[in-house]
């Protein structure tokens, strides 16, 4: 490894699976999910849709967090949204996995990367129909949604002053903002870089999917002949990148290092991905490329895995093309639900941490193969060789992100 190499240090997450990446994971391993229709958003439809929702109490964890200890002293400015808290929760785990504190943080120049769709904006509704029915309401909801811009929220509340930025790229945001703090990491941007996504549910997603007849009325079947849709989600990701320098000099632990990031657009359809899967096959090339690796070499995947007819059809057959027949695939969506910006984010710190393990979760509900997926996923606990794991995210918009990780 060189200096530039962007190594991660920590992990956090925060989803329906755990409130915290060993929760998480232990759910994983043993195979539980339990969707349910949501508690915090009615819907108000004939049809129950089950969705993937963090019960905890995210406002009691927020002020754990800043109450006392090695994050007491962030100072919250603002009412923080839903998405704020995910993802404040999510990078504090991560930064304390790294073993960097608040002053630690601060004696650094340390960069923020985070993705979301669109935050809270949508959880606005009440403003937004007083609004069109003439009324003058009160700025508060457009002043709470700007002062909760994700990476900034997080710069502010932890006094960082490396650069900044929210990746808004649907589905692949979280993937795409670890990719652009890789860059940072190698230009010499910042020296560490807290690199994630997050997402709440909102009324208007859930309405928007079950729209779009994308939306299951079941518990979601990754790659299996009879899935029909997929479950929303809600949740956040983390992960600490830091250069080989800042890391030795810290003498901190590294977990991996992103060794391959790769964007690649279809320009197909606004919603449906490329039927040949160009898009993705180039990002999977690029990435390997990157890293000066092949695609046997491959241990593991954790799949963009959506459980809806097209994404799975053709993202199976993508992998099907590139990998060995038992190159393990698992969705990790059957567990947390799609949680849109932060998927790509969550499911990077799923493949790290199951690349340490040496194992790889079942895909829960799969249990039919489909022919025209051309993979046939993770049926049980699946012990994986080798040193490299890839991460797919694929958008609405004709958009593909992978990262690619190696063994530290």
């Amino acid at each position: 490894m060189t200096s530039v190499d962007a190594l991660v240090t920590g992990l956090g997450c925060l989803c329906a699976a755990g409130g915290c990446l060993d929760a998480a994971m232990q759910t994983l391993y043993e195979g539980r999910r339990a969707p349910k229709p949501p508690r915090r958003i009615p819907l108000d439809l004939d049809k129950e849709y089950p969705v993937f929702e963090i019960e905890s109490d995210l406002e009691a964890e927020t002020r754990e967090i800043t109450g006392s200890g090695d994050f007491g002293g962030m100072r919250l400015d603002s009412d923080p949204s839903r998405t704020s808290r995910l993802a404040l929760a999510a990078a504090v785990e991560a930064c304390r996995d790294a073993g960097l504190d608040l002053e630690a943080l601060r004696s650094l120049r340390v960069g923020v990367a985070m993705g979301t769709t669109v935050g809270c904006t949508l959880n606005n509704e009440p403003f937004y129909r007083a609004w069109r029915a003439g009324e003058k309401p009160g700025l508060e909801a457009v002043d709470r949604f700007l002062a909760n811009n994700p990476a900034l929220f997080l710069a502010r509340v932890l006094g960082l002053d490396g650069p900044v930025a929210t990746v808004a790229n649907a589905c692949s945001s979280g993937a795409d903002a670890v990719g652009l703090a890789k860059s940072w990491i190698e230009t010499g941007a910042c020296e560490v870089a807290i690199a994630g996504g997050g997402d709440e549910l909102s009324r208007v997603t859930c309405l928007g999917f079950i729209s779009l007849m994308i939306a299951s009325t079941q518990p979601c079947r990754p790659f299996d002949v009879r899935r029909d849709g997929l479950n929303l989600g809600e949740g956040a990701g983390a992960m600490i990148l830091e250069t080989t320098k800042t890391a030795t000099k810290r003498r901190a632990n590294a977990r991996a290092c992103v060794l391959g990031y790769a964007c690649r657009a279809d320009a197909h359809h606004p919603t449906a991905p490329h039927p040949d899967g160009k898009g993705l096959r180039r990002a999977i090339g690029q990435a390997l490329a990157q890293a000066r690796r092949e695609a046997r070499e491959i241990a593991l995947v954790n799949a963009h895995g959506t459980s809806t007819p097209e994404n799975d059809r053709v993202e199976g057959r993508v992998l099907a093309d590139l990998l060995p027949p038992d190159t393990p695939v698992v969705s990790t969506k059957a567990y947390t639900g799609h949680t849109l910006g932060a998927a790509g984010a969550i499911e990077a710190v799923f493949a790290v941490r199951a690349l340490e393990d040496g194992k790889v979760p079942a895909t829960a509900g799969f249990e039919n193969p489909d022919p025209d997926c051309a993979i046939t996923p993770t049926s049980r606990v699946t012990k994986t060789g080798g040193d490299l794991a890839l991460s797919n995210s694929l958008a609405f918009g004709g958009n593909n992100s992978v990262l690619l990780f190696g063994r530290a």
